[in-house]
């Protein structure tokens, strides 16, 4: 059987790097620091072997810590590097820890700059992670799906994946955009997306797989099983319940799928597409 590859987890230390987005008032269920303990601890409660580390803050620092991390649980790393920089010379920072650099991820839902993903001295790092064999990990919403399914029709020798869906949606998103965009993202052959996040804005256990059903089946409707990947966007799923729910949930939407293709969401895809060793 494939390894089970959790795609998209975080890892924290507010110590040295200070998560301010946390509201100890309504996300008091992570306003704490979580470490690679922690994580065993998850992956091995949702039957996973090991899992894609993302990074959570746009700093070349703090990747620089997840690098040195452990390898045993974590397969691979998503790390920041400032794309309108000296590339190559970032990533060998990074590349001196023992946790193999596997993508690049900037959050581009927060920057200051709405088109970020336009400008051209960003089209020039994403040029150079695609000559690296790096993926690009988008984290948009909604109304960037657009952007990001122009850059990667410009960009069709980098590999792209969606985080999250492209959400969590606002309540007042307009659902036919979301759908639309990511129609229009799916289209590009070199993207890929997480099933993860869809969670994280319940209320913990006060919802089913069916209130996220309708975004999971868009999903596989616009991309397919073969290029999508499943994730636990812990530990932000605690959120919603904790990953174990969510993954409870995820075998429930993945159940009229073949053993094939829910064995390539659980992990397959996640090594084919990140080059997992």
């Amino acid at each position: 059987m494939t390894a089970r590859i959790d795609a998209h987890v975080h890892l924290w230390n507010r110590a040295t790097d200070p998560q301010d987005w946390i509201d100890p008032a309504t996300m008091s269920a992570i306003d704490r620091d979580f470490g690679t303990d922690d994580l065993r601890a998850m992956v091995g409660a949702t039957g996973m072997d090991r899992a894609v580390l993302v990074q959570a803050s746009n700093s070349l620092d703090e990747s620089i810590r997840l690098s040195r991390s452990d390898p045993t649980v974590i397969a691979g790393l998503v790390a920041w590097v400032d794309l309108t920089g000296d590339v190559r010379a970032q990533l060998a920072e990074l590349r001196a820890g023992p946790v193999p650099v596997v993508g690049v991820r900037h959050l581009v839902h927060i920057d200051d700059d709405p088109e970020w993903l336009l400008r051209a001295d960003v089209a020039a790092g994403l040029d150079v992670l695609g000559s690296e064999g790096l993926t690009f990990d988008l984290v948009v919403r909604d109304w960037q799906l657009d952007q990001a399914a122009r850059v990667a029709a410009r960009h069709d020798g980098v590999a792209f994946v969606l985080d999250h869906l492209g959400g969590p949606l606002a309540e007042d998103a307009d659902a036919t955009r979301w759908q639309a965009g990511l129609r229009a993202l799916a289209a590009n052959p070199n993207v890929t997306a997480k099933v993860s996040g869809l969670t994280s804005g319940l209320a913990p256990g006060r919802w089913t797989a069916d209130d996220v059903r309708p975004l999971f089946e868009t999903a596989v409707d616009a991309f397919g099983p073969a290029r999508l990947l499943y994730g636990s966007d812990w530990p932000l799923a605690e959120l919603g319940g904790g990953a174990p729910a969510w993954r409870t949930a995820f075998d429930e939407l993945v159940g009229e799928l073949s053993a094939n293709e829910r064995d390539a969401l659980l992990g397959g895809n996640a090594v084919r597409f990140y080059s997992l060793g």
